[in-house]
């Protein structure tokens, strides 16, 4: 089913959510992902998103567990897709093997630089940036395809535009036919929601997700947020500062600020949904979820998911 449609239907009712996952380098790592998304799957996401690995290197992999996520999980799939290393006939190629294997939802991405690469720079005979691709998929498939596409609350953090050209750029691809929005992470509520009122003021209306990530040790924090430039505020260093070497600690931590952020855009923004980026993990989110009383829903009522949209 497409996303979109769900969202749609969600209405009000209930808080839904989503989960990210990125395709393991070997078999035993993919078994064992399967095995984790297994018993995430039982508190029933509305969807779950798999990554597409830098310049294409994980195309079959991914395609391969959207597929097996589908079929054995019963869970819909949003399945990555980049325009690196990629000719638009690749690209047509792929989209068709996803429309047969049963995909229905494409997050189209620019992508980031081959493994190696400098810069990024469009392939020829490709896709120049995430507009195009949406074009594309739009010009070959119709409406077949719910498509979702980034939005970064701080700005790209590999671009020199300011951020409100990259509004301008989010924009373009809401009016070449994506049909919502997935953040990347924040630590810092306030960007979040300045964010959200800029897209309602430039006229960006569909549904826009925030991005969840809770902190799993200082050191992985520490080098994701420099590499994204993310803000993180100065109390959250100094709350993180003694504990630093205790990583069971700093899990703690991260549970009760990524709850304590969920329930900021709940009560500021009227979040409906999260989506969060597990990094193959499972513990924190899990118990992200407990705290919020998703997973007491979903044992009640089957029911219950990790994205939460603003209307």
């Amino acid at each position: 089913m497409k996303i979109i449609d769900k969202i749609r239907l969600q209405g009000s009712s209930e808080p839904f959510f989503s989960f990210e996952f990125f395709p393991p380098k070997t078999e035993a790592g993919t078994e064992n992902l399967y095995l984790r998304m297994d018993r995430m799957t039982s508190i029933q996401p509305m969807f779950i998103d798999i990554t597409w690995g830098a310049g294409g290197c994980t195309k079959d992999l991914t395609m391969a567990i959207c597929e097996y996520t589908q079929t054995y999980f019963g869970v819909d799939t949003l399945m990555h897709l980049t325009c690196t290393n990629l000719t638009v006939e690749e690209i047509k190629k792929i989209l068709k093997s996803a429309k047969e294997m049963g995909i229905q939802n494409i997050l189209a991405l620019r992508g980031d630089p081959p493994k190696g690469a400098i810069a990024w720079e469009p392939t020829p005979g490709g896709c120049s940036n995430a507009i195009d691709l949406v074009k594309l998929i739009r010009s070959e498939h119709g409406n077949h395809f719910c498509i979702a596409v980034a939005g970064f609350p701080e700005g790209h953090p590999h671009s020199k535009e300011k951020k409100d050209q990259d509004l301008i750029y989010l924009k373009e691809k809401i009016d070449a036919g994506a049909d919502f929005i997935l953040t990347q992470f924040f630590y810092d509520p306030d960007v979040f929601v300045d964010f959200h009122s800029r897209c309602r003021d430039a006229g960006i209306a569909c549904p826009i997700i925030p991005g969840m990530m809770p902190i799993q040790s200082y050191a992985s924090f520490k080098k994701m947020t420099s590499f994204c430039r993310t803000k993180v505020p100065e109390h959250i260093w100094q709350t993180l500062a003694p504990m630093k070497d205790n990583d069971e600690e700093v899990k703690e931590f991260g549970v009760r600020l990524c709850k304590d952020i969920c329930v900021a855009l709940q009560e500021r923004c009227n979040a409906k949904g999260f989506h969060f980026y597990t990094l193959n993990l499972e513990k924190s989110v899990m118990n992200v979820l407990t705290l919020l009383g998703v997973k007491e829903s979903a044992a009640s009522r089957r029911f219950a998911s990790t994205h939460f949209y603003f209307d």
